[in-house]
């Protein structure tokens, strides 16, 4: 089903406002100097344009001179201010096309960057389609009016002034009836201006929600094909691609009808103020080349403000872009770094302290997802958390983590509260393989290598070798230097899960969170991989969450999780003994097993 575009009725009044393009400034201000030299130029080429219609006055008239010289000096003036015309031209094009490009690469910047750094909770609201159409399709809006837009819009408005102005010089008279048609023009421009603002804004709205679909779907080709959804999801993506192509045709319509009228109604009146010039001519008030300057007064005037009219429409796409750019720098996150930072004592030992923490999410916030939580862990003990689906046992790591901030209660790492160091700090400090591990469209190395960016060959060959994937990656085409394709498409689950513990072991982190880590590997992948586990957590605070209870046995202590609290703690042995959940979880799981032992 077609997702409707994440957009309020105050969105859509606001989107009305031309001045939210003023959220471009800040991306402008740096390169004042670029923006003062393109003005420049624009003004020299609009000016240049102004005195091109007094040459011709000049030409025109000097037919009428005896002087063949003064004739050929009008002539190689008027080639002097064409080719002073061209030389501004094409200043104004680089600089101002320079400058588009290089506040739209800063743009689409500082939207990645605040984005990336964005808690889940942010993504839960938008689809991350939505947010890759605002820095692609909206940031090509903002390069077309930055970098043509504005300037044309600009050299017009100076033409339309200058030649107001030298058209009242050249004749009060016909100006005065020239400037009768102004009401005329500005009305249908306003009116239809602010429908047209409108249907921009809820274009870009589906064009956003229409990428979001697409990228959706493709992400989940698999399943999508595996559960022979393909035609309901090519018309799914088709009814919002449609409805973005008919809100582009109510605004193609708004438009090309406003660019009908205002054209009409300024050359229509032009015909008839020159249709009088012409008799005043007849009658001898005003020469030929006074009439030709007039013509041409008038015919730039009128074109400028036929410019301006479709430039309208092209600055209200983009206030429309830049609002939607601007929610996304300016989106509050649920969690945030504390201004002032604490540090974490070093060296890090890896203790961890839940206090009392109650958490729900925030799409659920009527259902928690942990209740009071009390529990420590010390540094280097592995602690299994274990329980049925949704008890809370991945909570803790999302938790851990920083992904999320609990309602109440505290979560502390060596008796420093999470929330009081900042994200990136004590994140150094945590190595996580999760249940559904993150392979980049990278070599086999360099995902490796994402644990530690600055590890040698060697390292992550040694890390590999201890994840039980260096055989697996040796058979490679290219070895540890194959392409393993969007989202490791070209591996297996084991094997993908294989590369993320050994990105875990390169990190060499104090404290190891193991989520579902084993959960995709063969019997004997486990086997050896759970010997690489128990080698790195016999010197690490570890948390391992399994469903597989044959993970955790060895652990030194044992955390039961059910609707979010902890029911039971122990030791294997002393759990299956208490005959409660564990024990029926241990029953259902590997009964031969415990009857072998």
């Amino acid at each position: 089903m077609a997702r409707r575009p994440n957009t309020t009725l105050e969105e859509r009044e606001k989107s009305k406002r031309i001045g939210a393009l003023r959220g471009l400034a800040p991306f402008l201000a740096p390169y004042r100097g670029m923006v003062f030299l393109a003005f420049c130029a624009l003004v020299l080429t609009a000016g240049v344009s102004l005195m091109l219609p007094l040459a011709v006055r000049r030409v025109v008239d000097g037919f009428e001179t005896e002087s063949v010289t003064l004739l050929d000096d009008y002539f190689a003036a008027a080639l002097a201010i064409t080719a002073l015309l061209a030389l501004g031209t094409g200043m104004r094009y680089y600089l101002v096309t320079r400058l588009g490009e290089r506040v739209v690469a800063d743009i689409r910047k500082a939207v990645f960057d605040r984005m990336i750094g964005m808690s889940p909770a942010f993504f839960e609201r938008i689809l991350t389609g939505e947010v890759l159409s605002r820095i692609t399709t909206d940031t090509t809006l903002i390069l077309s009016v930055i970098g043509s837009s504005v300037s044309v819009a600009l050299r017009n408005f100076l033409i339309f002034l200058g030649g107001m102005v030298l058209l009242l010089v050249t004749s009060a008279k016909l100006t005065g009836l020239v400037l009768l048609l102004v009401p005329a023009v500005i009305v249908p421009i306003i009116l239809l201006g602010r429908r047209l603002r409108a249907l921009s804004r809820e274009n870009q709205d589906w064009i956003a929600s229409s990428s979001g679909s697409a990228s959706e779907a493709l992400l989940s080709v698999q399943a999508v094909q595996a559960f022979t959804n393909e035609a309901p999801t090519r018309r799914s993506f088709s009814d919002v691609t449609e409805k973005s192509f008919v809100a582009a045709k109510r605004r193609i319509s708004t438009r090309a009808m406003m660019t009908v009228i205002v054209i009409f109604l300024i050359f229509s009146g032009v015909v008839g103020v020159l249709w009088i010039g012409a008799r005043d001519v007849r009658a001898g008030d005003m020469s030929v080349g006074e009439l030709v300057q007039f013509v041409i007064y008038s015919v730039m005037v009128a074109g400028a403000v036929g410019a301006l009219s479709e430039i309208w429409g092209e600055l209200q796409r983009a206030a429309g872009a830049t609002e939607r750019l601007v929610e996304l720098l300016s989106a509050e996150d649920a969690v945030k770094d504390p201004e002032t930072p604490q540090t974490l004592p070093t060296p890090v030992r890896g203790e961890l302290v839940f206090d009392n923490v109650t958490f729900h999410y925030p799409t659920r916030p009527d259902q928690s997802a942990l209740s009071g939580i009390n529990v420590t862990i010390k540094a280097g003990e592995t602690v299994a958390l274990v329980g049925p689906s949704g008890a809370g046992k991945s909570t803790i790591i999302q938790l851990l983590l920083r992904f999320y901030d609990p309602q109440s209660g505290r979560i502390l790492l060596d008796g420093t509260p999470l929330n009081a160091v900042a994200r990136d700090e004590f994140r150094k400090f945590m190595a996580l393989v999760p249940q559904d591990p993150v392979i980049f469209a990278d070599t086999a190395r360099e995902n490796i290598r994402f644990g530690r960016p600055d590890a040698t060959d060697a390292e992550v060959e040694a890390a590999a070798r201890a994840a039980h994937a260096h055989e697996f990656l040796a058979k490679l085409p290219d070895g540890y230097d194959s392409y393993v394709g969007e989202r490791g498409v070209m591996l297996s689950g084991g094997q993908k899960q294989r590369i993320a513990i050994a990105r875990a072991i390169l990190r060499d982190a104090p404290v190891l969170l193991l989520d579902e880590a084993t959960s995709a590997l063969d019997a004997e992948s486990e086997r050896a991989v759970q010997i690489a586990v128990d080698d790195m957590a016999a010197t690490r605070t570890t948390l391992i969450v399994a469903h597989r209870l044959a993970t955790v046995k060895k652990a030194d202590r044992i955390l039961v999780f059910e609707d979010g609290q902890i029911v039971a703690e122990g030791t294997h042995d002393a759990l299956v003994a208490q005959d409660g959940l564990y024990a029926r979880l241990a029953r259902l799981q590997f009964t031969e097993g415990l009857a072998a032992e």
